[in-house]
């Protein structure tokens, strides 16, 4: 099942291992499936004298197996075999485990789950296929290790079908905890902990005084603008921080970037990878999973509050990105994993079969469509403008394909559906003004990005949409504060022009600071 070159990498991966560790494998009885996933975990455990498996018989659903740890159950479960993306997860669970790997919270996250109020059972349902999904698995399976009262089982949908279909899953990620809903689609560790200390709570801290960091520069955003602006600040000798959601940002959802410059060909996660690995060269403090609660602008400098934490600097730099824009139309909102979907790499397959429809005629909505026209019967593609803006290229190959069909000038005003499941769409002609219903299983979304900006609201201008202000120097309204990328007025949202807008953030930093401004 494993290769010797995957073997031997495990070999030397687990060689530092500390802990003893079980995989117990719990099965109903002695199947076809059950003895492959016994048969995969004796090679993993094959490459370790720490590791071992056991195989006992149980009430399960499909072949579930827990990690334990010192002949303690570690909170970690995978029902089905974590192959594909969930490889990885399976991997770091028991480095994890042992206290080793580098995406371990710090010492601030690692306190707010420890004082989540439990117990708190949590389901994962995966695609082995899906991007985003380990880091929301990876992000609970941490919790989980962190905190006995919490448990997260990582439910491979394939394995149980049955369960997917009663509970009418149609995106994943999708967290359930105990029983309800709790996630659907990309979050982060910080994203999942703010909704479980919203629903749990946590226990009282001892010392509420807020922790106070400070730096020459901070900057809000881990993706190509952030980064390079951190990057940048610290070649400048700064003390330089930044403060995040998760490095790499936006750029993780897309998966074929072939247009940054000398990189002829990469993915939005391998290029987060080489982001952070760039940033660790510098002395740059990184604090994920952090979310900003409010920003303030005095005398003594600039202020970005995330909690218990304060971030103060003279200077602060906003590359905070954008999200996916919403239709904002009746019905979308209560569909949202339930027939309305934003990314087709992920929640593509569980449309195989179904008609489908795109919103949006831009490069994203293109390639959403070519790729769902080769696993469903048929793709509306409805452009709300009387021309398509995708590149020629796309262009050319979505009209080469038989069972795609554009329409122009079309508003999506309505999606139409039970709450369980989406039935139609409801679409305006432009030109006529004739409303037509196209009966479709599914919505994709794509009619591009909104800027983060909330949080600066009211400290610095905006445009209308919410675009910050900046002149050609990465400067905004406010003396101190810079912006860079999607989160701002530059136009064409790429990641090369993010990345040049980062570094003119820093520079204009630097020489201001240079100049006895800041």
């Amino acid at each position: 099942m494993l290769d010797n070159d995957i073997l031997a990498q495990l070999r030397s991966l687990f060689a530092n291992l500390k802990s003893e560790f079980i995989l117990r494998l719990s099965c109903k009885e002695d199947t076809r499936e059950a003895d492959n996933m016994n048969s995969f975990l004796k090679e993993v455990a094959s490459t370790s004298q720490k590791l071992s498996v056991e195989r006992v018989i149980a009430n399960v659903t499909a072949p579930t197996f827990e990690i334990i740890r010192n002949g303690t159950p570690s909170g970690v479960s995978f029902c089905g075999i974590p192959n594909g993306h969930e490889f990885t997860t399976f991997l770091l669970a028991i480095l994890n485990a042992d206290g080793q790997g580098k995406n371990l919270p710090d010492e601030t996250l690692r306190r707010r789950i420890e004082r989540l109020n439990g117990p708190i059972r949590l389901q994962t349902f995966v695609s082995l296929t899906c991007t985003n999904c380990p880091d929301v698995a990876q992000a609970l399976n941490i919790m989980a290790l962190l905190n006995p009262e919490i448990t997260n089982e990582i439910i491979d949908g394939a394995t149980v079908p049955d369960l997917v279909e009663s509970l009418n899953i149609q995106s994943v990620p999708t967290v359930y905890a105990d029983g309800k809903i709790l996630s659907v689609g990309r979050s982060s560790l910080g994203d999942l902990l703010d909704k479980l200390e919203s629903i749990y709570g946590s226990k009282d801290l001892d010392n509420k005084t807020p922790v106070v960091r400070e730096y020459d520069v901070v900057v809000v955003g881990g993706g190509p603008a952030g980064a390079t602006a951190a990057i940048y600040s610290a070649r400048k000798g700064f003390r330089t921080a930044v403060v995040a959601k998760a490095i790499g940002g936006q750029v993780k959802e897309t998966m074929g970037i072939e247009n940054l410059t000398s990189v002829a060909e990469t993915t939005g996660p391998e290029l987060a990878a080489a982001i952070r690995e760039h940033m660790s060269a510098y002395p740059i403090d990184i604090f994920e999973n952090r979310t900003v609660d409010s920003v303030t602008s005095d005398e003594n400098g600039k202020h970005v509050v995330c909690g218990a934490e304060i971030f103060v600097a003279p200077a602060l730099i906003v590359a905070t990105g954008a999200g996916w824009r919403k239709l904002n139309v009746p019905g979308e909102e209560n569909h949202i994993g339930k027939g309305v979907a934003f990314c087709t790499h992920c929640d593509g397959p569980f449309y195989a079969g179904k008609r489908v429809a795109v919103i949006g005629g831009g490069n994203s909505g293109i390639e959403a469509a070519i790729d769902l026209a080769n696993i469903c019967p048929h793709v509306d593609v409805f452009e709300f403008m009387d021309s398509l803006k995708a590149d020629g290229v796309l262009q050319n190959k979505a009209k080469g394909m038989n069972n795609i069909s554009i329409h122009l000038s079309s508003q999506v005003t309505e999606v139409i559906g039970d709450t369980s499941k989406v039935t139609d769409i409801k679409v305006t002609d432009r030109t006529s003004g004739e409303e037509v219903i196209y009966p479709v299983e599914g919505v994709f979304v794509q009619i591009g990005l909104t800027p983060n900006s909330t949080p600066f609201k009211g400290i610095v201008e905006m445009t209308k949409p919410g675009e910050i202000l900046v002149d050609e120097r990465c400067r905004t309204s406010v003396k101190g504060i810079y912006a860079a990328g999607d989160v701002t007025t530059v136009p064409y949202k790429q990641i090369v022009v993010a990345m040049g807008e980062g570094a003119k953030a820093a520079l204009s930093a630097f020489e201001d600071s240079m100049r006895g401004e800041l």
